[in-house]
């Protein structure tokens, strides 16, 4: 399993758990590291996910990961949008279950867990699952296209944890009248 490209352990809700909690971490680094962004997004965090291979992964337990692609998704601050360029890399920690990635940087026991966030057209008392399924089936960006074509899973709210956001057959909401 060590040293393998990919790691075809299934993961558990407890694992889903284990990825929330470095998310959380990093969430709050950064916020304390960005103070500007902290007071605009701290309070507008709609859901964290676990996107990408991931996710779909955790659907079909045949699939496989290198690392895991984890996003928290923020209701869009009418003043700015969260940062694009905000992406982290942290460690999974040792786990016999998914190995280790070759090639990770040495300080790195297990898999990579990549972080990053967006702010989505919603509010903050949205529905995290209608927001976040209205974002990937608009496709406006590159990353809400490149999102969709796996799958997505939520991680936060807790008790939605393990809820497949992505992909759905849940009929997309109407667009508002005069909508783009």
């Amino acid at each position: 399993m060590a040293g393998e490209l990919k790691s075809y352990a299934r993961i558990t809700r407890a694992d889903l758990r284990r990825l929330l909690a470095i998310a959380r971490l990093e969430r709050d680094d950064f916020f304390a590291r960005h103070k500007e962004y902290a007071i605009l997004y701290r309070k507008r965090a709609l859901c964290t996910a676990l996107c990408g291979a991931g996710a779909l992964h955790y659907i079909n337990g045949q699939s496989g990961i290198e690392s895991f692609e984890v996003w928290t998704f923020y209701a869009q601050h009418p003043e700015a949008a969260f940062p694009y360029w905000h992406e982290e890399r942290y460690d999974y920690g040792s786990s016999r279950k998914f190995g280790r990635l070759p090639g990770a940087p040495d300080s790195f026991k297990g898999r990579p867990v990549i972080l990053a966030g967006r702010s989505i057209e919603a509010s903050p008392v949205d529905d995290p699952i209608e927001a976040l399924q209205h974002y990937l089936r608009r496709g406006n960006t590159p990353v809400a296209r490149r999102l969709a074509e796996k799958a997505v899973v939520l991680l936060e709210p807790e008790y939605l944890n393990g809820y497949v956001v992505w992909p759905t057959l849940v009929p997309a909401r109407p667009e508002p009248i005069g909508a783009d």
